[in-house]
């Protein structure tokens, strides 16, 4: 019972956290500007690992309420997962290094906020929507997958993870050229609109590379 009520807690907590986040996001200033620009907030990486999270976390709570459902959601969320967790294990390992580091590279002045005070020239939000945004995804769904998920055989990872890596990042890659090339050249990212095409199809790579290599070592660590 103690098990079951702990889960709940994760997933509930957790689901109206991400929510309350991006609610909170559409209520500030900044969202003037993103919604103005083709894609609007779909632009953002960040954004999308969100959403993806969210619907793997929901998932879980609807089968923590209603475990008759179990056997019919299971599936879905082993799929939901295999998109969530290395994309936010991407979005919480690019964003907070490069925001303590190179705030320049990951945020712009009337673009995406952040809560740093070390970056006084940029729009910041308020810390808990930062952490609700940039941390909670990462660390519900880790926290779920080592806790009450049993590990991918190597067969799912060669042949799904793998897959579906390959597929969302040649998705991105192309989606946020795309907005770009109706945003007059800016993306949602300095670091992207800073950098000519070949760089920029490098950067596609190494990310979708970081999220399949995170999801493997997450996996082998998996008792």
């Amino acid at each position: 019972m103690a098990h079951r009520l702990f889960r709940i807690f994760l997933h509930s907590t957790a689901a109206a956290l991400m929510i309350n986040g991006y609610y909170g996001l559409t209520k500030l200033p900044i969202n003037a500007f993103i919604s103005a620009q083709y894609g609007g907030h779909l632009q953002y990486l960040t954004i999308q690992g969100l959403f993806i999270a969210c619907a793997t976390t929901l998932t879980s709570l609807t089968m923590d309420l209603l475990p008759s459902l179990t056997s019919a959601l299971k599936p879905l969320k082993r799929i939901l997962l295999y998109i969530s967790m290395p994309l936010s294990i991407v979005v919480t390992s690019i964003y907070w290094p490069l925001l303590l580091l190179a705030t320049q590279l990951i945020l712009q002045s009337d673009g995406e906020p952040s809560s740093s005070s070390d970056a006084p020239k940029f729009t910041r939000i308020p810390l808990h929507l930062d952490i609700a945004l940039h941390a909670v995804p990462a660390i519900t769904l880790l926290v779920d997958f080592l806790l009450f998920e049993k590990k991918y055989s190597r067969t799912e990872l060669i042949y799904g993870a793998s897959t579906v890596s390959i597929l969302y990042t040649t998705f991105y890659a192309w989606w946020v050229e795309r907005c770009a090339s109706f945003n007059g050249g800016r993306f949602p990212y300095p670091f992207l609109t800073n950098n000519p095409i070949d760089i920029r199809l490098a950067i596609y790579v190494g990310a979708g590379t970081l999220g399949f290599a995170s999801f493997w070592f997450i996996n082998k660590l998996h008792s």
